[in-house]
């Protein structure tokens, strides 16, 4: 089967062609087709199968059938969970409309606003979007989505992980319902199942993989090591087997800036990205690495979704995640379109759960090795693979803070000035700002009065917030 045959625009095509693209993946085989005849669809693939392309180029070839986006209106959504994914999708809805009469944007929070509402002016025909700041736009008036006529919920399954439930409720509600829908997760797990029958109205279902399941052109290798020896034995294999390309996960924020230090000091080129970077560093360093500017690129999981590089043929698991399935989500990093990619994890005593956990997703044993150099104190536990029947997680209660994601921002900038105010009141009765001991008679005479708390501490019952939990 070649793209021609699957009946879209030559425009499409030509550009298609110019990538060398010629015969579609079995997601893209699968997908296109549903999209093209209008149904809801709902898709399960892994990273790097091409379900990208998946949805895009029938998207486009379907809305090449109506009028222009006009002013501020948005004819076709794709939201998705981070900035780097959500630049990903954008560059290849660009890729595919090449030739096409259609206008398409993207917007992101960590960048300034402004610039996007000024975008969003002639309107867009397809926008991509991550969901906080669609919210943001439109709130401001910059969009309109009372004549959207494709929505494409994109990694469904990471944005449930990451608490956007409430956000995608407030964006499908500002929607028409007569709309085309299209959801694509890495599993059919019973919370996106859940998400579906709420989203989507009788959809086709196509899956190309198992559930967390690996790719067949990955190597797996786990080495047994102290925690105080990682970085040493990351930097000899990357200098001993001359790893030209390579990606780092830290389970850290902190984690991820020490490794890119330390790599650095040693004559490694590397750079790191997660939350705390701006948008712009994240975007300098993801380009540097794609380009070979930068050697080794150190993330953490939120940061490194949409880190789409055809070829990288390492990835270092050097904190094991705590999730297991998030070990599929990682390595689908390398190994990519037919390329042979290699998966190394660094195990100490304190990870051997997450190992056993892990291989039990995967369903097989990793071959461990032990480095001469940096032999571990003691050799871990030998796994025994467990093949009990893994049972579906129970969704998980939101929590209240995370309803909204400027609560504990508010929270954060109204503490401080009340309690200045707090201490203000407490010291105006007397006129002066020092503490008044209190002596055994006014306690007396407090007391006898019914009045437990003086007036002047009056103030402080009103300046102290509930804290949420996540602070």
């Amino acid at each position: 089967m070649n793209f021609e045959s699957l009946g879209l625009d030559a425009r499409i095509l030509k550009a298609l062609a110019e990538k060398g693209y010629t015969t579609p993946s079995p997601i893209q085989q699968q997908a296109i087709p549903v999209v093209l005849s209008g149904q809801d669809l709902m898709a399960a693939a892994q990273t790097g199968t091409g379900k990208t392309a998946g949805f895009t180029l029938p998207m486009l070839q379907n809305l090449l059938a109506g009028p222009s986006a006009r002013n501020n209106q948005v004819r076709a959504l794709v939201l998705t969970p981070t900035r780097e994914l959500a630049q990903q999708v954008a560059d290849n809805v660009s890729l595919y409309s090449k030739y096409l009469p259609l206008k398409s944007a993207v917007v992101y929070g960590g960048v300034k606003i402004n610039p996007q509402m000024l975008k969003l002016r002639g309107g867009a025909d397809v926008l991509v979007a991550t969901p906080g700041r669609l919210l943001d736009l439109y709130q401001q008036n910059a969009l309109k989505l009372d004549h959207l006529e494709i929505l494409v919920l994109d990694e469904a399954d990471r944005m449930l992980d990451m608490g956007f439930i409430h956000d995608l409720k407030k964006i499908v509600a500002l929607m028409p319902k007569q709309r085309q829908t299209l959801l694509f997760s890495a599993t059919f797990s019973e919370e996106i199942k859940a998400l579906a029958e709420r989203f989507v109205q009788d959809p086709a279902e196509v899956s190309v993989s198992p559930a967390n399941t690996k790719a067949a052109t990955i190597s797996h290798q786990v080495f047994e090591v102290d925690k105080p020896n990682k970085t040493k034995l990351l930097i000899q294999l990357i200098k001993q087997e001359g790893w030209r390309q390579v990606l780092v996960f830290s389970k850290t924020k902190h984690g991820a800036n020490r490794i890119a230090r330390t790599l650095t000091s040693k004559g490694i080129e590397a750079a790191a990205i997660h939350g705390d970077k701006s948008q712009n560093a994240r975007t300098k360093a993801l380009a540097d690495f794609k380009s070979g500017g930068v050697q080794v690129l150190v993330a953490t999981d939120i940061a490194a979704r949409g880190i789409d590089i055809s070829q990288l043929p390492y990835v270092v698991n050097f904190d094991l995640p705590k999730v297991p399935e998030d070990y599929v989500h990682r390595i689908g990093r390398t190994g990519r379109a037919g390329e042979t990619g290699h998966a190394i994890s660094f195990v100490t005593e304190e990870d051997i759960k997450e190992l056993f956990a892990i291989e039990r997703v995967i369903g097989e044993l990793i071959e461990r090795h032990v480095d001469d150099t940096f032999p571990p104190t003691e050799r871990l536990q030998a796994s025994k693979l467990d093949t009990r029947p893994i049972k579906p997680k129970k969704p998980k209660k939101p929590k209240q803070p995370k309803a909204e994601a400027t609560a504990p921002e508010g929270n954060n900038r109204t503490q401080t000035p009340r309690s200045g105010n707090a201490q203000k009141n407490r010291a105006k009765p007397n006129g002066n700002p020092a503490k008044r001991p209190k002596n055994s008679t006014e306690q007396a005479s407090q007391k006898a009065s019914g009045d437990r708390q003086p007036a002047s501490r009056a103030p402080r019952k009103r300046t102290r917030p509930d804290t949420p939990k996540s602070e």
